[in-house]
């Protein structure tokens, strides 16, 4: 094994090669080109392959991510693929969307080293996408058909995930979602050139020749009563996500746009729809400055997706300075150079017609969150042009009081933490709206866990009624 790993010395760090700036800040696709299958090899001979797997452990999903590495160094990529999806359900898209600069490759021990960490995401995407194109992806194939069915609400990374799960268990399982397609945040909320639609409609085609129904266009609690689809599944699951944006407090004499709405008209029109508000030019930033107000990976999308569009100007407005935003530093760096401006520690104090006002800020003493409070540098108030204003501060959970499902203060879901049981009999809850507005990565553990809680649960209950 030694003579295939561990080369983290001899072999220097590597990405895929990224497309030319002007190439792709011209178009959706994704900006990395792909993996051969040598480069794919010799990245993964730099493992340690450490005793105490670090990356393995830093992972939302525990992923084998050692045993993988080695066994794509030794060529045994149908093997490396089948370790990689015994406990993912969706390889591909975290190969692509996790941030793995502070996850996975952020705890490896050769980048803690300063020889540059094993690209774990971009082996992870060559691994699976090979695994597609040479026919490895089993289909769904239940050994047994059980009787009782799972109703999942919500067809986002947390639904889907629990769907495959049970369905592999060879429960009846319906998904129900607002939107007209399957995916939710994975279609509507990340575009194309982090994540290409075709990688997610693929995998709902295979939910769907496994069995798994949907029902779309379904608004839990208007088109059907949550106690109704209650009323015909042995047991559920919530994970319909956070989607309520949060507003921006300052006055506003321009209209400020919600993040996810300009997002979801670009993926819209992006998938052949006809979106008014794009053509109109309402969420179209074609020839316009932009203004997005945010730190977070939400925001990095707006001011990249705003390039794409052709914006006169790009800037990205936040309240802190580079080291302390949220959003990932690759998503930073990428978006950098496809010609984003930063204005760090800059707040909004106002947003009128033509432009944003915005005042300088400098980091205080840390607040409840043990993050430094940013405090404004008084007479340092100024004014950002902007003709498109997009607020892309987070986003929060929307009234489920009705369901009857027993809630925290922040209105995310109260669930027990082993086993994501609500106070429902029956009623299971996963992904953003039990965790708040988070990662992809952590919506799939979740599901997958609260598939395996929902299962144990009704085993009891079958256990029971035998007795």
């Amino acid at each position: 094994m030694t003579e295939r790993m561990q080369k983290f010395v001899s072999v220097g760090q590597s990405w895929p090669e990224k497309r030319p700036v002007t190439e792709r800040a011209a178009d959706f696709h994704e900006i990395h080109r792909e993996f051969i299958a040598e480069k794919a090899a010799s990245q993964a001979a730099r493992c340690a392959q450490c005793g105490v797997p670090f990356c393995q452990t830093h992972c939302p999903l525990q992923n084998n991510i050692p045993d993988w590495l080695r066994l794509t160094a030794e060529g045994r990529l149908r093997e490396a693929y089948d370790a990689s999806a015994a406990t993912n359900p969706m390889p591909e898209v975290c190969g692509r969307i996790c941030p793995q600069d502070r996850l996975c490759e952020g705890a490896c021990v050769i980048e803690q080293s300063g020889h540059g960490a094993v690209t774990i995401g971009s082996v992870e995407k060559y691994l699976t996408d090979t695994a597609w194109r040479e026919g490895w992806v089993a289909p769904i194939a239940p050994r047994t058909e059980r009787r009782e069915s799972i109703g999942i609400i919500g067809a986002g990374p947390a639904g889907l995930a629990a769907a495959e799960r049970m369905r592999l268990r060879g429960y009846q399982v319906t998904v129900y979602d607002r939107h007209d397609r399957i995916g939710g945040l994975l279609i509507y909320g990340i575009p194309n050139f982090k994540l290409e639609k075709d990688i997610v409609q693929r995998r709902a085609q295979r939910l769907i020749d496994g069995g798994v129904k949907f029902e779309l266009n379904c608004n839990v609690g208007e088109t059907i009563s949550f106690d109704d689809l209650r009323a015909r599944h042995d047991a559920a699951l919530i994970a319909t996500g956070v989607y309520k944006p949060r507003p921006l407090t300052a006055p506003q004499d321009q209209s400020v746009v919600a993040a996810l709405d300009y997002l979801i008209a670009s993926n819209r029109t992006g998938l052949g729809d006809d979106v008014a508000d794009f053509a109109s030019g309402a969420l179209n930033a074609k020839d316009r400055r932009v203004v997005v107000i945010g730190g977070g990976d939400t925001a990095m999308d707006c001011v990249r997706t705003a390039r794409r569009q052709g914006a006169k100007s790009v800037t990205c407005l936040y309240r802190r300075d580079r080291a302390n935003m949220p959003g990932s530093q690759r998503e930073v760096g990428h978006a950098e150079e496809e010609g984003v401006g930063f204005d760090w520690l800059a707040a909004p104090k106002s947003v009128s017609k033509g432009a944003v006002r915005a005042a300088r800020m400098q980091l205080g003493a840390p607040d409840a969150s043990g993050r430094q409070a940013p405090e404004e540098q008084p007479g340092s108030a100024y004014e950002a042009p902007a003709d498109l204003v997009i607020a892309a501060l987070g986003f929060d959970p929307e009234d489920l009081s009705g369901w009857g499902a027993s809630a925290t203060r922040w209105g995310t879901l109260n669930v027990n933490p082993l086993t994501f049981a609500t106070n429902l009999p029956g009623v299971y809850a996963a992904g953003d709206i039990v965790r708040g507005a988070s990662l992809v990565v952590w919506a799939i553990r979740e599901g997958r866990d609260a598939a395996d809680a929902m299962h144990a649960w009704i085993q009891e209950n079958a256990k029971v009624a035998a007795e």
